[in-house]
């Protein structure tokens, strides 16, 4: 049956529906209180980004094509009503859950954010201190008038907007200022441990310091009042094919444009009056389901830095040490245990350590003649990059595809193609209009007079950071026809041709869709042959209708099918002669689920692959991608365990989704089992 508009959710709303479920982590208090705060940093975060790219995108084609029919059935306006309401509830609830749990909580451990009304003498001297020592001789407040307007306020920076009664120097009757807080100012400022009786986590907020001190920034005015306020612009970047000839020079040029774009969102101190309210909407043409009025920090994200800043174990997750393949564990040199078997990493619980070994050694290894590499993150500080530059410094031939619009990664990209193009690297940007979101390393080796190739593919980016808070799999192999269908695609992106046929590889966007259908369209033949038909799959988010319409046969055909989605899920499970042998499931907790593992029954052939791309259309369509099968057997047997099984068990962390695009969170009945919790202590054991 065809995929109708009432078979498909909305993808803003379910990204809405995922920060609620990374809220729920601020809200469990089995887990430590520092924890908990960040937790809810990030859904600050998360809602930071949601505004800038996808708000902003319905906010341009609710003006640019009003009557525009979204997949689900709704126009842009329709969703932007529905996510404003959405939004500001969950908005709502994130800082009562700050001011009335996290902040309590966090006083009985000591870890105190000072009120204004709170600090005595000798605090108040300190403040005042700061802020002439700080403060003042960097901070630039506007006045306006015919001379001097609105000034341009850089996207999510902190400002404030004054009110003032009298006149200046000048005659002046202004009325209204703004004041931006410098980004190199820290938005929480420890105060010394002396002055608040030995503590040594007492803390007051930058905007504290500017509020009472604000009056010296505008000597011989009286200040009415002083609100914090905060933008969020459009953050997406649009590069014109028609005009590029180099596309690092055009990015460049969008991204100094990137911190002034059309305002999207208006967060504001809940005290504003309403005259000042409607001035800042006016300024930023914005309506009123735009703004947020919040009881606390505009810029909760800043919070992120508390836990750096406090000395307390007991309130974090306990440390861990991430182990290495038995494989590699007795010092076997890494290119001689990929030649006697392929070798699978599972982070963040196996170390990333062994990903590392094989660039740097390769960069130093007088065998080795060649490196290729894609680069989508990396971040701005990366020995991975470094090996690189080094690896082409001593004559290597050293090939990098570096994705620049990797999105809010592209001036680091940008960087780090600069140093390895002046390193003698070959440097290219992928194929223009499509993302190169493939993982892949190839080394090529000279052993016994002939080349040998080694590769790794996985399904998480080249960023050691991310690869102790991240899951993903990593797969390190030399078998033939891979490492060839690896060099292939290198092949293809760098140069010009027809793409060729692999042998085992399936790449976005020539082959990839097609297979996930045709997959699809195997287990339906099975189960309508009698036979035993199953689906599973673990990804970050499936939308693509195709392969939902698909999904929906296979179910309807008697597939057992289970999926695993981390996060937006266009499909509704479990309704009545649709999906009901469909259950999708989201698991949330302390790592950011990342894998994508792809398994079919197949008639006892038990296909399993892994990949970089989830089940979207961009993924598909839009970008270059790989996705490989699992050959090794006994890896077969431990992606399921530990990829899929564990996970399909879990009854801690796991959100069960209903038919309406709600979850409910699966309570434990008897014994706990947490997915993120068990692959921690089998792998520390």
């Amino acid at each position: 049956m065809p995929t109708t508009h009432e078979n498909l959710l909305n993808r803003e709303l379910a990204l809405i529906e995922f920060n609620r479920r990374v809220m729920a982590q601020a809200e469990e208090e089995r887990l430590p209180l520092l924890e908990r705060l960040k937790f809810l940093c990030i859904v600050s975060s998360n809602m930071d980004e949601f505004a800038e790219v996808r708000v902003a995108w319905l906010k341009e084609a609710a003006q640019l094509t009003p009557d525009r029919i979204l997949a689900d059935g709704s126009k842009p306006a329709e969703v932007l009503t529905r996510l404003s309401e959405a939004a500001h509830a969950l908005v709502r609830e994130q800082y009562r859950l700050l001011r009335e749990e996290i902040f309590p909580a966090l006083r009985t451990e000591g870890i105190i954010f000072m009120r204004r009304n709170e600090w005595d003498s000798e605090q108040k001297a300190w403040v005042r201190d700061y802020f002439f020592r700080e403060l003042m001789p960097i901070l630039t407040p506007i006045g306006l008038d015919p001379s001097h307007p609105f000034p341009k306020l850089l996207n999510k920076s902190l400002n404030f907007i004054i009110e003032l009664e009298g006149a200046d120097a000048f005659g002046r009757e202004s009325g209204i200022a703004i004041v931006q807080a410098p980004r190199i100012l820290p938005r929480v400022i420890k105060l010394p441990a002396k002055l608040c009786g030995g503590n040594q986590h007492s803390f007051v907020f930058l905007s504290s310091i500017l509020h009472s001190h604000v009056q010296e920034l505008f000597p011989g005015m009286t200040v009415k009042g002083c609100y914090q306020f905060r933008v969020t612009r459009d953050s997406d970047l649009n590069v014109d094919d028609d005009d590029v000839k180099n596309l690092r020079t055009a990015l460049q040029g969008e991204l100094r444009q990137r911190q002034y774009g059309d305002a999207v969102r208006l967060e504001i101190a809940d005290t504003c009056p309403t005259h000042m309210e409607e001035f800042l909407l006016h300024t930023f043409n914005l309506q009123q389901q735009d703004i947020y009025r919040v009881d606390g920090p505009v810029n909760l994200v800043r919070l992120m830095q508390v836990p750096d800043k406090v000395d307390r174990p007991d309130l974090k997750f306990a440390p861990f040490e991430a182990t290495l393949p038995p494989a590699l564990a007795k010092k076997t040199p890494l290119f001689e245990a990929i030649r006697k078997n392929d070798i699978l990493l599972h982070h963040p619980f196996q170390s990333f350590q062994p990903v590392i070994d094989m660039l740097v050694n390769a960069a130093t290894d007088p065998e080795v003649v060649a490196i290729k590499m894609t680069v989508y993150r990396t971040g701005t500080d990366s020995v991975l990059m470094e090996s690189l530059i080094a690896a082409a410094r001593a004559g290597k031939q050293v090939t990098v595809v570096v994705e620049l619009m990797a999105r809010f990664d592209e001036e680091a990209n940008i960087s780090w193609a600069s140093r390895l193009e002046d390193a003698g690297a070959h440097v290219v940007y992928g194929v223009f209009g499509y993302k190169v979101h493939a993982k892949m390393l190839l080394v090529v080796r000279r052993e016994e007079g002939q080349l040998k190739r080694y590769v790794h593919l996985g399904t998480g980016n080249y960023h050691p950071r991310t690869a102790r808070l991240y899951t993903d799999f990593g797969l390190l192999t030399c078998n033939e026809d891979i490492v060839s269908d690896v060099n292939d695609l290198f092949v293809q992106i760098t140069g010009l041709g027809r793409a060729g046929e692999l042998k085992h590889l399936y790449q976005s966007p020539f082959t990839l869709h097609n297979m996930i259908i045709s997959a699809i369209d195997r287990e339906i033949d099975h189960a309508q042959a009698g036979k035993p038909a199953q689906i599973i799959a673990k990804m970050n988010a499936l939308l693509e209708p195709q392969v939902i319409q698909a999904l929906y046969r296979a179910s309807q055909a008697g597939v057992k099918i289970s999926l695993i989605i981390r996060g937006v899920c266009a499909l509704r499970p479990g309704v009545e002669g649709l999906s009901e042998n469909i259950t999708v499931r989201s698991i949330v907790g302390r790592f950011l689920e990342h894998t994508r593992v792809f398994y079919f029954y197949n008639d006892k052939a038990e296909d399993m692959y892994i990949a970089s791309a989830d089940w979207m259309g961009r993924n598909f369509f839009r970008r270059i991608e790989t996705c490989v099968p699992i050959l090794d057997v006994k890896l077969k047997r431990r992606i399921m365990k530990e990829g899929l099984r564990i996970y399909l068990d879990d009854n801690t962390n796991a959100w069960e989704m209903q038919a309406d695009g709600s979850y409910r969170r699966r309570m434990a009945r008897g014994k706990g089992r947490c997915a993120q919790e068990t692959l921690l202590q089998e792998y520390s054991s």
